[in-house]
């Protein structure tokens, strides 16, 4: 699924630039530049994202192309791939009701894959679009890397993960068989209970109501908080799935007060309900000063802008490390703000930018192996080897980047499972923002 974080992002002074390619040693690493010379093939290489940057979903979306971006410039000016021109090529998968759209991300994918000169595809950020595209990028076959997308039944079928029998989407999303999507943030099996933990160990909250948005993200992260809540010991009171198209939750909040909540959990991303949702609450006097939580989803600049510190405390969790933990970090906030500007970064920014250059090592590494690129945009035949070459060279990368050490497991999961806490507060120049409390690593 889906921020100016200027506390969280802020820029470290008289820190000079560092290399913006981070690479562990391994097979995401070429050396010399021997095999990476072109032999034969196009010598343009498209790396595509798929995100969306528009609409009610700009301030999720739009950061993250641009981290995305940023790594394709420095590559090309750094002579990463020596001999090859990196292209960005970028698609917005929102739809006609100005949110991220499943049947848009599928027409992208399609299109892009019918360009011969793609290389592979950084995205997409919502779950629900994932769904829809990766069974089309799974046949091509073509890789996939999602900064964002958490729901566990992308890559998995056991059931702890609530993802078995009924729930049991890998032969539809995995029509092949073979892994060709992967994805560097840690899924909703992790971070739900993360959150539940939180707010039942840490703050002390035992009576919790869960809502959802009725979308794959939403669903899964609200349905393993609310097991992990339970499991906890604590009482939950109710589950209710709302359609992202709900604009008035007045009615469902009025029963929820009368059940004495101490929080209410949300399942799914701002434009969806989150933002709607505890806007409402303030006009419910008994949910007025009510703790509200959730997941990434609304962990985002417009949320933390239209609802402010109004009301009772927000609470939500990241699926990625906190970059200002990371000296390396402070160079790419640098980088970023001198191009798109600090106000425009959110933590997915980072994490796109790690998705891309992993894409691009992989690239590296498949040149260096053999492979050939191939002659044009119209050579299927080509495209399909190269492209299986990358998510070879995907499957087997060790890349130690803005958001930590990558690496992915056989399901395609990244190995590097943390999550990060935030509370909605004051920033050091005295606006609402989304500021880190704790690291959990599950």
């Amino acid at each position: 699924m889906k921020r100016s974080w200027s506390r969280i992002f802020a820029l470290t002074m008289g820190i000079p630039l560092l290399l913006a390619i981070l690479v562990a040693c391994g097979s995401g690493t070429t050396g010399g530049t021997g095999g990476t010379t072109p032999t034969s093939g196009s010598t343009t290489i498209k790396i595509a994202t798929d995100f969306p940057v528009s609409g009610k979903d700009t301030s999720s979306g739009k950061p993250a192309e641009n981290g995305a971006h940023m790594a394709v410039d420095q590559a090309n000016k750094n002579h990463t791939i020596p001999g090859y021109t990196l292209v960005f090529d970028p698609k917005d998968d929102v739809g006609p009701n100005g949110t991220h759209d499943p049947a848009v991300g599928t027409q992208n994918v399609t299109s892009l894959i019918g360009d011969g000169l793609v290389a592979g595809i950084a995205g997409p950020f919502n779950s629900s679009v994932a769904k829809a595209e990766m069974p089309i990028t799974n046949q091509a076959p073509i890789a996939q890397i999602s900064p964002a997308n958490t729901n566990p039944c992308l890559t998995k079928d056991t059931a702890d993960s609530g993802c078995s029998g009924s729930n049991n989407l890998i032969p539809t999303l995995r029509p092949t068989g073979k892994v060709t999507y992967f994805r560097i943030a840690t899924t909703d099996d992790h971070q739900g209970p993360a959150g539940a933990d939180y707010l039942y160990k840490t703050l002390h909250l035992k009576r919790a109501y869960v809502i959802d948005d009725a979308e794959t993200y939403g669903i899964g992260i609200a349905n393993t908080f609310a097991k992990e809540w339970t499991t906890d010991g604590g009482t939950l009171l109710g589950h209710s799935s709302e359609p992202g198209t709900t604009t008035s939750f007045l009615s469902l909040l009025t029963s929820i007060a009368s059940k004495n909540p101490d929080v209410i959990y949300f399942g799914g991303v701002d434009s969806t309900g989150g933002t709607l949702i505890r806007q409402q609450m303030l006009q419910v006097p008994a949910l007025k000063n009510l703790p509200f939580g959730g997941g990434d989803g609304i962990v985002t600049p417009s949320f933390a802008s239209t609802i402010g510190l109004t009301g009772g405390p927000a609470y939500g969790t990241v699926a990625v490390v906190d970059t200002t933990k990371s000296p390396s970090a402070a160079a790419f906030r640098s980088q970023y703000d001198s191009i798109y500007g600090a106000a425009n970064l959110n933590v997915y920014s980072a994490a796109a930018y790690d998705c891309a250059n992993i894409m691009i090592q992989a690239i590296k590494t498949a040149l260096a192996n053999g492979a050939h690129t191939p002659q044009n945009a119209g050579d299927s035949a080509g495209a399909k080897s190269f492209r299986q070459a990358v998510i070879s060279a995907i499957q087997g990368i060790s890349y130690t980047g803005i958001t930590g050490h990558q690496s992915f497991d056989s399901n395609g999961d990244t190995n590097n499972r943390f999550i990060s806490i935030y509370k909605l507060a004051l920033n050091a120049s005295g606006k609402p923002d989304w500021i880190y409390q704790t690291g959990v690593t599950e």
